[in-house]
């Protein structure tokens, strides 16, 4: 097998074989050579329906023509410049003019730059220093966030090389528990800078917040002179034109952004009041740089994308998520499983687990060998999913209702196979 053996060779040279390790799984990772639309092809010869989309930005598809002609129009005029271009105010202001909290942006390379240079200027603008985070929430691979619970609410480091001085100021609560959250402003409000959460938690497989939980956070916050930051690297522009924020009616003090927004490119963004973002350097002191901030390619890509996500598009996405949502839970119906069907708009995933999950203690009773014969099974159909219970699928206006169908089946074989001992 082709893949097996790139594997063996890229073991030699990169650690574990691949560049990120949410990419690995057992025997091996299939290697891609080419996508379009749906389908996703591998280095044997395989066409996989693919519901991960390189895990969210694909909105459009794979290779998407009005994006890679755009982009390819770009690239002719090159590709780096190291000062600014109207595209990029082209983009701040289609931002602005979607996302309710956005009045400033500042364009990053990835939702990592993001959700740290967002803590940051929370830090900044209250002059404290904790912040609070939700227990499984993912917001990046730097220090402030790769923390797991300790034995108090305050958190412990989530990887070798994580200094404990730097975790010691970072909070962890279960997601959608008013009391917990209230006891821990009751104990140390005046010392809470920010809480940042990803309004739907889109890395414990997709948590949405119960009825009423993201205005109690808002008033919380605001009460306390705290700032809400709402990472919407997922949930930007793929739940609403606005993002989580419009969806549910709430207005946060900051909001990340990424995937979608670099429309298949690396892109990140932070935005939010200007009274915030005028804080950055160099309106402010609040320092943050980055040699692809503003990328022309990238800056394309998303700006094309962002024109063609209008109001046709989300109520076809949706209805799309309608469909596959609604055939799985026919399926565990049929067969009186009692799992639990997770998901909005274009998001869906299956927790193995008959408990409803609504934090990350729920999510962890899910069984997770279940779910590897699960994806294993999906492969051997031709459809590829994220290799983890704790990861989103999505849905991109390039699937089909004929391509549902066909992974509905290819999900009923699946989940059985699932259930064998």
């Amino acid at each position: 097998m082709r893949s097996e053996e790139l594997f063996k060779e890229a073991k030699k040279y990169l650690p574990g074989g691949v560049n990120s390790p949410v990419r690995a799984y057992q025997p091996y990772p299939f290697f891609a050579t080419e996508a379009e639309g749906s389908h996703i092809q591998d280095a044997d010869g395989n066409s996989y329906l693919d519901y991960c989309l390189a895990y969210g930005p694909l909105v459009l598809g794979h290779a998407n023509p009005v994006v890679l002609g755009a982009v390819l129009n770009q690239m002719s005029r090159g590709t780096a410049y190291g000062v600014p271009t109207e595209k990029e105010i082209e983009l701040a202001r289609e931002v602005v003019d979607r996302v309710p909290c956005a009045e400033m942006v500042r364009f990053v390379s990835t939702g990592t730059e993001a959700t740290l240079s967002a803590i940051r200027l929370s830090r900044a603008w209250s002059g404290r220093k904790k912040i609070i985070k939700f227990e499984g929430a993912y917001h990046g691979a730097h220090d402030y966030t790769l923390v797991k619970s300790g034995s108090g609410a305050v958190g412990l480091p989530d990887s070798p090389g994580v200094p404990e001085d730097t975790t010691k100021n970072t909070v962890l609560v279960p997601f959608n528990d008013e009391e917990a959250m209230v006891e821990i402003f009751n104990e140390m409000g005046d010392e809470i800078a920010a809480i940042i959460l990803e309004p739907v938690m889109g890395n414990v497989g997709c948590i949405e917040p119960q009825e009423g939980y993201l205005r109690f956070l808002r008033k919380l916050t605001q009460e306390n002179d705290s700032a809400l930051i709402f990472d919407e690297v997922i949930t930007g522009f793929r739940l609403s034109r606005g993002g989580a924020q419009e969806y549910y009616g709430v207005k946060p003090d900051l909001v990340t952004m990424g995937k979608i927004l670099g429309g298949g490119f690396p892109m990140g963004a932070f935005a939010g009041k200007k009274e915030l973002m005028e804080m950055i350097a160099p309106s402010g002191d609040v320092y943050q740089a980055g040699t692809f901030n503003g990328n022309p390619i990238s800056v394309t890509a998303g700006l094309t994308t962002l024109e063609l996500l209008d109001d046709t598009f989300y109520d076809d996405l949706n209805s799309s998520g309608n469909q596959m949502r609604r055939g799985i839970q026919d399926i565990l119906d049929e067969k009186s499983l009692n799992y639990q069907v997770a998901g909005l708009a274009s998001m869906f995933q299956i927790y193995f687990t008959e408990r409803e999950v609504w934090n990350y203690a729920d999510a962890k009773t899910a069984d997770t060998v279940k779910f590897s014969r699960y994806f294993h099974q999906l492969l051997k159909e031709g459809v590829f999913i994220p290799p983890s219970q704790f990861e989103c699928c999505f849905l991109s206006t390039a699937h089909s209702s004929e391509d549902i169908n066909t992974t509905l089946e290819a999900i009923e074989n699946s989940i059985a196979m699932a259930e064998k001992i």
